[in-house]
């Protein structure tokens, strides 16, 4: 085998998960070839001698276990207890205890889904947040909080100087719920009086965290317990019982945490939440000269508008040569022609013009003496002879 880290080592050999045994080595209870042994010292388990606490670690040989604990409460969610306390180890036959690790923690007081195993990379997977993995917790408080005191859980509150991850927080029966399960969840919380159940998704697990958080609002939490692990979920599993995980149930846990994900911060998902998608940015286009007025204040325009090369004016359509105009109806020729003859033409009468038009010829007084009316005037006067 070729060389791998000494946490990956103990890990895989499930005395400990990565993160327990980083703390194992510096307190000095690991060592390599009979030398204390330093975070980033790689090792091969098949040629060199690695000790914990003085014993030889052996590589895992065999299938691993995955066991599924409905952990009860007043347990604690370790191998051993100093203190002598009840322990998970307890509710685990003893053919299977064998390199056992709880993947993750309860705390002391909360029941609920426990997962245990002797595969180290499938529990730092599972219980490392940056893999992503979701624990659901239902949790019961003092009171009913505010929708602005749930917000800033949801955005993340400070604890002991370091802000948790966003999470989401919503009524016990909220939402995907029938109608009988809802009317049995308004009978029980009118019996639980001025008390609230909530469900709270997390993608951490540290210490006392929900309790924390609910006590920065002013509501205390009476009780807690885990019912779902990623896509895990067992409601049938009675308090205290313990069962081994199915081929397709492990599938899907590693399914869910194979990748890494980028940690999400309290700014990015406000972010997401209040701002609207964006929409892909059009092209910028310059259109050809004479077809828009370039802006001046634009330097960068004008400049880009100049550049262009000018387009071709576009043809003009042409003119539709004009027809021969048709003769007046009723004419027999042109009135030019009728003009030169001099000879009456077929066409109808001209309308006599003046006042008089229609009247016979006759003599008017007026202030410059007396003249000839009518409808025609003579056909000429006679040149006079000097």
């Amino acid at each position: 085998m070729s060389e791998e880290r000494l946490q990956r080592i103990l890990a895989r050999a499930g005395l400990a998960s990565r993160r327990k045994a980083e703390e194992l080595i510096r307190e000095g209870r690991v060592t390599v070839n009979g030398e204390l042994a330093e975070i980033g010292t790689k090792a091969d388990p098949e040629r060199d001698a690695i000790k914990l606490d003085g014993k030889r670690v052996q590589p895992h040989t065999g299938a691993f276990h995955y066991l599924l604990l409905n952990k009860p409460k007043a347990v604690m969610s370790t191998v051993n207890d100093p203190e002598d306390r009840p322990t998970v180890m307890d509710y685990v036959p003893v053919t299977l205890r064998k390199a056992l690790v709880p993947v993750g923690r309860l705390d002391f007081h909360t029941e609920g889904l426990l997962i245990l195993t002797d595969d180290g990379d499938f529990a730092q997977h599972v219980a490392h947040p940056r893999y992503g993995g979701v624990k659901v917790y239902e949790v019961k408080v003092k009171g009913r909080p505010t929708e602005q005191q749930l917000e800033r859980l949801r955005g993340g509150v400070a604890i002991d100087g370091r802000r948790t991850y966003p999470c989401r927080i919503s009524p016990r029966y909220g939402d995907g719920s029938v109608e009988k399960r809802r009317a049995r969840a308004r009978a029980a919380e009118e019996k639980e009086g001025e008390n609230s159940w909530w469900t709270v998704e997390l993608t951490e697990g540290r210490t006392r965290q929900i309790r924390e958080m609910f006590y920065r609002i002013g509501h205390g939490v009476l009780k807690l317990r885990r019912i779902a692990i990623g896509p895990l979920r067992d409601s049938d599993l009675p308090l205290g019982a313990v069962r081994e995980l199915t081929e397709a149930e492990v599938e899907k846990l590693r399914k869910a945490t194979s990748r890494k994900k980028a940690a999400p911060t309290t700014a990015t998902a406000s972010a997401e939440k209040k701002k609207p998608a964006a929409k892909p940015a059009a092209p910028r286009t310059f259109p050809a000269p004479g077809t828009k007025k370039v802006d001046r204040s634009r330097p960068w325009r004008a400049e880009k508008v100049k550049a262009a090369a000018p387009a071709a004016p576009p043809e003009k359509p042409r003119k539709p040569a004009k027809k021969a105009a048709k003769p007046a109806t009723g004419s027999a020729r042109p009135s030019s022609l009728r003009r030169a003859s001099g000879k009456p033409t077929m066409g109808p009468a001209r309308k006599p013009a003046g006042r008089s038009a229609g009247k016979p010829a006759g003599k008017k007084t007026g202030p410059r003496g007396t003249r000839k009316t009518g409808s025609h005037k003579p056909a000429g006067r006679p040149r006079r002879g000097r």
